[in-house]
């Protein structure tokens, strides 16, 4: 027998009424038993069919998470490859409303209030910073008051939610707003371009503003009262808890750190 070529002992001894264990044998019976259980079980576990994926439907308040959030999503297949995300951007105007009618199970947001019946979870920060011309007045200063902010026209994307505009011009301002001059633009790069003719003083957030510094004619400054920090939520169904709490520790790993939010985990 192979096992007993194998071994170099006799397991079993042979006569015409059949096969006697050997002591050797009966050792081998007896520790067989788990271990052929198992080989079993790894059977069956290997003939099971895969388990479908659980589907996430996500959608993004505010367009600037797109930039990288779908770089994101690629690298999240690696520690969660049991979920299949999709982005539902035709709801980014109303996350919120999109969430209650069950058109997506989960929403990054950033100052919406959440409704009744869902659930959210903090996830982390980025640092909303000015974009100005180089010859522009204020660029000769190391940083900017929210004085100096009243007296300029304020260029924003047509795309930014009216509770974050609500959110911005109250931290400038959190007693009262002095009457502002604000000028939108449906595109980042026309926001970009319009600070860069010396039209204004651009807003936006920092991961946004950073690829368009390589050019040159625009520079960037932050508030002289510290970083203006912008809150990011995962909200969700609750039939979506377990997924998206799982979705909310991988995006808070693999988002963008702005410096401001950078400045704060240091402290």
């Amino acid at each position: 027998m192979a096992a007993e070529d194998k071994l170099g002992a006799r397991l079993f001894e042979r006569s015409v009424s059949g096969f006697t264990a050997t002591p050797v044998g009966e050792r081998l019976i007896a520790t067989a038993g788990p271990f052929l259980a198992q080989l079993a079980e790894l059977e069956k576990a290997a003939m099971r069919p895969a388990p479908e994926p659980v589907k996430v439907r996500l959608v993004c308040e505010c367009y600037t998470a797109y930039r990288w959030l779908p770089s994101a999503l690629v690298a999240m297949r690696k520690s969660l490859p049991d979920l299949e995300v999709s982005l539902a951007v035709e709801h980014t105007g109303d996350p919120v409303a999109a969430l209650l009618a069950g058109e997506v199970d989960v929403a990054l947001i950033t100052t919406s209030k959440v409704g009744k019946g869902l659930r959210e979870a903090r996830l982390f920060h980025d640092e909303i910073v000015f974009v100005l011309a180089d010859t522009h007045p204020l660029a000769r200063k190391a940083s900017i008051t929210p004085a100096d902010l009243a007296a300029q026209p304020l260029i924003s994307s047509t795309h930014t939610p009216p509770a974050e505009q609500q959110w911005f011009i109250t931290q400038l301002f959190p007693r009262k707003a002095p009457p502002l001059q604000m000028l939108h633009f449906p595109l980042t790069e026309a926001v970009v371009d319009a600070a860069r003719a010396g039209m204004g003083v651009a807003a936006m957030s920092e991961w946004m503003a950073e690829p368009y510094l390589e050019a040159r004619g625009l520079v960037l400054r932050r508030l002289s009262t510290g970083p203006l920090l912008r809150p990011w939520r995962i909200a969700w169904r609750p039939e979506a808890g377990e997924s998206a709490q799982r979705l909310a520790g991988a995006l808070t790993s693999l988002a963008p750190r702005s410096v401001g939010e950078r400045q704060v985990f240091k402290a």
